[in-house]
């Protein structure tokens, strides 16, 4: 019997063997599908702007660049924004020739080899701002004849000899869009001085003080606080239009240097108070813009004649001033919700400027106070508000007169109406009039 037992036992332990070995790490299926996993091809998007193609291969989580023949059509524009790329080696971008703009901004590239960008020969935009480049060779621009966009700010910048070729180049006078907001983060002594405003000649010098180059320098006092650069502050994207993402950056205000040829503007999740006339003065381009999730309680459109969108919604705004959206000629879509709409006297400008522009596509506008509109809609309160007069503005009771339909259009003479007559009816001239006919 104990035999019997013994051998049951000894089965069932068989059994479970492979179970177990299945669940130790590095064996069995589990490592297959943690490699397969690994490997998966990123998904990319393939699209055609204005009789161009363009991939966007954006946080893909990608760690180099994409083989060429991966599209089925040659690229013009290539994205491949927020990955994880470090490095870019020789000849990584063979067989795009055809590219004319390459994103690759908010990377982690520190790391640019001197033929990185060869037969670029077409590229005109290159973005690497907001990486972690400390140096680059102006041999690595050689291949790029054609190039008119180069942004470089948002690096940490070593401003020492080996970037005294780039800094040359920065400054010749026919690449006045190179670089333009790119600033030293060493050695201490150029610590947040522009790349364009910097003696090459003084890179090289050897300092009598610290070998690294860290002069101690008296300190400075410290700049007056200016309104803040939206080039430095906001990613900008060019393609498929040119458009800036500035949320969630702790803005106090509209940023300044809004480029003028930008589509679309994202300030959400910030903290502005007021929309200024002046805040997108010269942005002719913008079609699009998001102030939704800020504290805003006053606008002023002025200078957005040209804006299709525009989104108020999660603010602080209870009524809208009167006359600020008479610029707004081409608005077609306005979101509101979100925010504490005093249905007042006040509102009913909104409302009627709704009607006169029935193009413009509208959502959220709802009361929230006084408590007992709260939820309506406003049109609705407003319509309610003509059609029954408020009891604290009504008079003891209607003029007999006015109700008679027999008086209406009557002379206010007729009627008694004239409360002063600046000469005495007898001597009044009788007024008289003339009738022409036309033909």
């Amino acid at each position: 019997m104990r035999v019997i037992l013994f051998l049951n036992q000894a089965f069932l332990l068989l059994l479970l063997l492979p179970s177990t070995e299945m669940k130790r790490p590095g064996k069995g299926r589990g490592l297959k599908r943690a490699r397969s996993d690994r490997f998966v091809v990123p998904t990319c998007s393939e699209l055609s702007e204005s009789g161009e193609n363009f991939v966007d291969c954006q946080d893909q989580y990608l760690t180099s660049i994409p083989a060429s023949n991966t599209w089925s059509k040659v690229p013009k524009h290539l994205l491949l924004a927020r990955n994880r790329i470090k490095v870019l080696h020789d000849g990584a971008f063979s067989g795009y020739e055809s590219l004319i703009s390459l994103d690759l901004q908010q990377n982690q590239i520190s790391l640019v080899k001197e033929q990185a960008f060869e037969d670029l020969t077409q590229l005109t935009t290159l973005l690497l701002q907001h990486n972690r480049l400390t140096t680059l060779s102006e041999e690595a621009l050689i291949f790029i004849p054609n190039l008119r966009y180069l942004r470089l700010h948002g690096n940490p910048w070593k401003c020492l000899c080996p970037m005294e070729s780039l800094i040359r180049t920065l400054q010749v006078p026919s690449n006045r869009n190179f670089g333009n907001h790119a600033r030293c983060a060493e050695p201490i002594s150029l610590k947040n001085k522009k790349l364009k405003n910097i003696n090459p000649d003084l890179l090289c010098e050897e300092s009598p003080g610290d070998p690294h180059g860290n002069m101690t320098d008296p300190i400075e006092p410290s700049p007056i606080r200016s309104k803040s650069d939206a080039t430095t502050l906001c990613h900008t994207y060019f393609f498929p239009k040119v458009q800036m993402d500035c949320s969630n950056r702790g803005l106090t205000q509209v940023p300044s240097g809004i480029p003028e040829d930008v589509v679309q503007v994202n300030l959400s999740h910030n903290s502005i108070r007021h929309l200024k006339p002046r805040d997108f003065q010269g942005v002719r381009s913008l079609r699009v813009l998001n102030l939704s999730n800020n504290n805003m309680e006053h606008i002023d459109t002025a200078g957005l004649l040209h804006l299709h969108e525009l989104d108020l919604s999660n603010n602080k705004l209870r009524f809208v001033q009167y006359g600020v959206l008479e610029d707004l000629y081409f608005l077609s879509q306005l979101k509101l919700g979100g925010n504490p709409w005093l249905c007042d006297y006040n509102i009913h400008y909104m409302v009627y400027w709704l009607r006169l522009h029935p193009g413009v596509k509208h959502s959220g506008l709802l009361c929230h106070s006084p408590l007992e509109h709260a939820g309506e809609r406003v049109e609705k309160y407003v319509h309610s508000y003509n059609r029954e007069c408020p009891k604290d503005r009504q008079l003891s009771g209607p003029d007999q007169d006015q109700m008679d339909p027999e008086l209406w259009g009557k002379p206010l003479e007729a009627l008694g109406e004239v409360e002063e007559e600046l000469e005495p009816s007898p001597l009044r001239v009788p007024q008289k009039y003339q009738i022409i006919r036309l033909s």
